[in-house]
């Protein structure tokens, strides 16, 4: 028989860092400003039509551009990325300005800013934005892509960025 017991913030997290993850960048700009993030819960939702989501922080209110600006992309990380990963993730302090200028971006069809030498990059117009407890899960149909040099992926695990 199964036991049932509280589950606290604490123990989760504990058990969520043995969960490898890929790390990417989201990146928004528009209206409500210039953003970016490392984010390790992304996935597709779909192929047809093309859909990703991503998790971010919605107890962060520097993260609100996301959903206003109605756009994102989410730009996925190789193995020579782990100083933007850890610039963007904020560990390091870096002001939005810092963080961009350790890249070279661009854009593909949406305006927000795509990574030039990312694995893959997936352009988003927002559908949607769920709040679900401290999070918020933007869906985004893909309307612009561009697949980079097939490189070993950053991976996040253990509390800490691996190489694939």
């Amino acid at each position: 028989m199964l036991k049932m017991n509280d589950i606290g913030p604490q123990a989760y997290r504990d058990a969520m860092s043995h969960f490898a993850g890929h790390v990417h960048v989201i990146t928004t700009d528009g209206p409500a400003g210039r953003r970016g993030t490392t984010v390790i819960a992304a996935c597709s939702v779909s192929d047809s039509p093309p859909m990703v989501l991503a998790c971010l922080n919605r107890e962060n209110p520097r993260n609100e551009p996301f959903a206003a600006n109605g756009r994102f992309a989410l730009n996925t990380l190789a193995s020579h990325h782990h100083d933007l990963a850890a610039g963007f993730s904020g560990q390091t302090g870096l002001s939005s300005e810092e963080r961009f200028a350790l890249a070279e971006w661009d854009v593909i069809s949406t305006g927000a800013p795509a990574l030039k030498d990312a694995l893959a990059v997936f352009d988003c117009e927002l559908v949607e934005a769920k709040d679900m407890a401290t999070h918020r899960v933007l869906f985004g149909k893909v309307t612009g892509l561009r697949l980079g040099d097939n490189l070993h992926p950053l991976i996040y695990h253990d509390r800490g960025y691996h190489i694939l």
